[in-house]
């Protein structure tokens, strides 16, 4: 539980519509992640076995593959290349998706980069889903991410709303000693 929490009417001080940071919603669970409330460790629990469970459905459909090619004899050398192919692409993948729970991506990096990587995700989907179950048996994946970057919008925000005290549109009255 967090010291921060405020009473159940608003999430935050400033409340809603006062301009307020909101958190960002994480999939599968939405905004919990913020006070670790409404279900937060049951759909870590979900999320974590969800992941691995798929996981293993998929190293179950490659299996099956793996098998067509020994049942159409495309010889050892193939079966060795196809081998390492998923087990690179799952390691690529799983660090891509580790990644992106701990740092956004740099502006600059999205476009050519990003859709020429693609297929290597799409091969590599094992190693995705992996690193998605380690990280939900610590946290929400990404939550770390999403908490600094909201308590720094809490933190700019308090600093604005500090410098607007008082009425803006009443002037301090002018001493008499400089007329």
């Amino acid at each position: 539980m967090s010291d921060e929490q405020t009473p159940s009417g608003s999430p935050e001080p400033g409340g809603p519509g006062r301009g307020a940071p909101e958190p960002e919603e994480i999939r599968f669970f939405g905004t919990t992640w913020v006070h670790h409330d409404g279900g937060y460790g049951l759909r870590r629990a979900g999320a974590a076995a969800g992941s691995l469970a798929l996981a293993a459905a998929g190293a179950v459909v490659l299996r099956f593959a793996f098998q067509g090619l020994e049942i159409a004899a495309v010889g050892p050398f193939v079966g060795i290349l196809v081998v390492a192919g998923f087990a690179v692409c799952s390691a690529l993948a799983f660090r891509r998706t580790w990644d992106g729970f701990v740092r956004r991506p740099t502006p600059g990096a999205r476009g050519a980069a990003d859709t020429s990587s693609q297929g290597l995700m799409l091969i590599g989907f094992i190693g995705s889903l992996l690193a998605y179950f380690c990280r939900s048996l610590v946290e929400a994946p990404g939550e770390k991410l999403y908490r600094a970057e909201y308590a720094a919008a809490r933190e700019r925000h308090e600093r604005r709303r500090g410098a607007r005290t008082g009425n803006p549109a009443a002037k301090k009255p002018r001493s008499k000693k400089g007329r």
